[in-house]
Parts: structure tokens; sequence; C-alpha cells
């Protein structure tokens, strides 16, 4: 029995707009609770929300067997994370803070078994094979692993045609918020300056055949960024729909309220 297809990762070859949401809870509930949502992908975030390898395993759990697939953001491109995170049953990782080719092929090789790669052999044991019941897995994996490297500095857009080049690197996720405060405008994300940057980057990125990705938490800002060409796109994060939400309804209840 061969690794099961990745059907991001087919979409993405095949350039189908994927629309998703972050998730930052950390909590396999609340994931459950978003598979309903009809999201294409969604984020497992373990560089700023509050997951360790176990809430990550708790969430795929829910996530795999639902049409909504499972992207994994490791906190770090080390080795033994990407270990962890693949063995656990992700097939999709996303890499924040990848500046060079260097880098870029580094995360590329840990994500692959040997010769391609340097991923490391325990998976028969663990919850990526079934427990052993995929036979095949260490010989059909690495055909279905997505990679996708975040792109969130001046350095990162500077090497961005060397990553790019990187075999194995199936999309750049452009990182708005770290860039726009590398370039100068930390917290302002539609600054004219780094809007061209983006644009330029997703015109690059689809140029070269790879998958663009983005994060808005706009209508207007996923309308532009598909309309450049971008593929997999988010547009919420689970905590800050909920805080708005409750926000909001608290505010319209009160004002409901007769004033003395």
């Amino acid at each position: 029995m061969p690794a099961p297809l990745n059907p991001f990762k087919a979409a993405l070859a095949q350039k189908k707009p994927q629309i998703g949401c972050w998730m930052s809870f950390g909590d396999a509930l609340a994931a459950e609770l978003m598979t309903t949502t009809g999201f294409d992908w969604l984020v497992v975030d373990g560089e700023h929300g509050p997951n360790d390898i176990r809430s990550i395993t708790d969430q795929l759990r829910v996530l795999s067997p639902t049409s909504s697939h499972a992207v994994v953001r490791v906190p770090i491109g080390e080795d033994w994370m990407l270990k962890q995170t693949l063995d656990a049953g992700a097939q999709t990782v996303l890499v924040p803070m990848v500046d060079t080719a260097e880098q870029a092929a580094g995360v590329v090789r840990a994500c692959r078994y040997a010769p391609e790669g340097v991923r490391g052999m325990g998976g028969y044991g663990a919850r990526v094979t079934n427990f052993g019941a995929i036979e095949d897995y260490a010989t059909t994996a690495n055909a279905q692993i997505c990679v996708l490297v975040q792109a969130e500095t001046r350095a990162a857009i500077a090497n961005l045609d060397d990553i790019l080049a990187v075999e194995g690197v199936d999309g750049v996720f452009i990182g708005p918020a770290d860039l726009s405060a590398d370039m100068g405008y930390p917290g302002d994300l539609t600054a004219p300056e780094v809007q061209t940057v983006i644009a330029d980057a997703i015109t690059r990125i689809t140029a070269a055949g790879k998958a663009a990705g983005i994060l808005t938490l706009s209508l207007e800002g996923a309308k532009t960024y598909l309309d450049l060409g971008a593929t997999f796109v988010a547009v919420g994060i689970d905590t800050v729909l909920l805080a708005n939400t409750a926000r909001a309804l608290s505010r319209d209840a009160k004002s409901l309220i007769p004033d003395d």
C-alpha cells in the first residue's frame, strides 16, 4: 500500500485556488469545528499558536478524515521538528522565515527519505503509516509531501528567485506582517510599498511554476491576491473571528438597553 495522495499538493500543481483559514487555538475541538466550515485548507499553527507535537497530532486526527486539508506550520525549519510533524501524519508543512535557497533546500531534504533527503526512517511505528499498515510508505511518501516556505523578510524577497529554483519547494507563502515590519512599516500591511513588493513576489512565484500563498483578513485583499495569481489564500484567523464576532454581539446587545 503506497502513501496516501496529497489532494492539496495536487490542487496546487493544477493551479486550482485553495481558500484557507488559520487555526490558533491549539485545540482539537476547535479544529473539529473548523472542519465543518468548508475551508479547503486549515493551518495548524505551531509557530505562534500554543501547540506542541501532541496538540498538533490531536488536530491532525480530527482533520484527516475531512475535506479540509491540514497545513502544519512548524516553529522553525529544524530537521527534528519536521520529522516529528511528518511522522504525526502531516502531509503539508509550512516553514517560516526561509531567507535563502540553502535554507529552502535544507527543509526539502528534511522532508524526504534517502537518497533524496535525510528524513529518519522511524515512521513505520508512527501514526503516519497507520502504525505499520502502510507498508510502502517510505518508498512512496516523498512524492506526496508538500513543502511550503515562507518569504517574510527583505532578504527572502532578494533571494526569491534562488529559493524558487530549489527542487522540491512546492510553494512560497508571503508573510505580509513580518515583511511589512522588516520593510519599516510595522503593522501597516497596506502600505503601497509593501503591496508593490507582495504583488511582484506573487508574479515571480507563479512565473516560476510554483504556488503563491498569503494570508489576508479581508475579502478585498483575497480578491486582489487571487487576481494576481495566488493559489492558496487564507482569509481569516479563528481566534480573531471569534473575538470580533463576540465583541460585536456584546456591543450590539448592550445597545438594546434603554437609557436611564
